[in-house]
């Protein structure tokens, strides 16, 4: 079970976080998503972490998710997306816009201060252009994790793609 949260992390999600990451957690804003427990799927990034553009809004941090994610990506899914992508109009409009409620997303959760920064120092067309998971070229897949974190948060044809053809949501609690 997905419960999307957009709040602010507690204490023990916080420590949570940081044994799925390995490291202390920086730039987050919020779980975006939570399993039925309470632990964090996905987090929602800052627009600028560390002083430079952090154009990857929702990050998958569940351990389960990443490990089946990885496994669909090591039998050669992202070039199989591609070729759909370069062959199939529809799929490829229905991708074009996840990329666009992506981006807007990504403005909208920005308070008018981190506006304000993001254009002072340069980054609001890499903020504005840049795709799902920071990707400029919106015709290829870099990476199913942040594909499937925009899915649990949004709307995202190839999230729904792989619930579909491979049960994803299927190793959660």
């Amino acid at each position: 079970m997905v419960i999307q949260t957009d709040q602010t992390p507690d204490e023990r999600q916080l420590a949570i976080i940081a044994r799925q990451l390995g490291r202390a957690p920086r730039g987050i804003e919020a779980v975006a998503a939570t399993d039925g427990e309470g632990t964090p799927l996905v987090l929602r990034m800052a627009p600028i972490v560390e002083g430079k553009p952090f154009p990857t809004l929702y990050w998958l941090c569940s351990d389960r998710l990443k490990i089946e994610i990885s496994r669909i990506e090591a039998r050669g899914v992202i070039k199989e997306l591609e070729t759909r992508l370069q062959e199939d109009g529809d799929f490829l409009a229905a991708y074009h816009a996840s990329h666009r409620d992506y981006v807007a997303s990504r403005w909208h959760h920005m308070v008018p201060a981190q506006r304000e920064r993001v254009i002072q120092l340069g980054y609001e067309t890499v903020l504005r252009e840049r795709g799902i998971g920071g990707i400029a070229n919106w015709d290829q897949v870099r990476c199913l994790h942040t594909q499937y974190a925009h899915h649990l948060c949004g709307d995202n044809v190839i999230g729904q793609w792989m619930d579909r053809e491979y049960a994803v949501a299927d190793c959660l609690p």
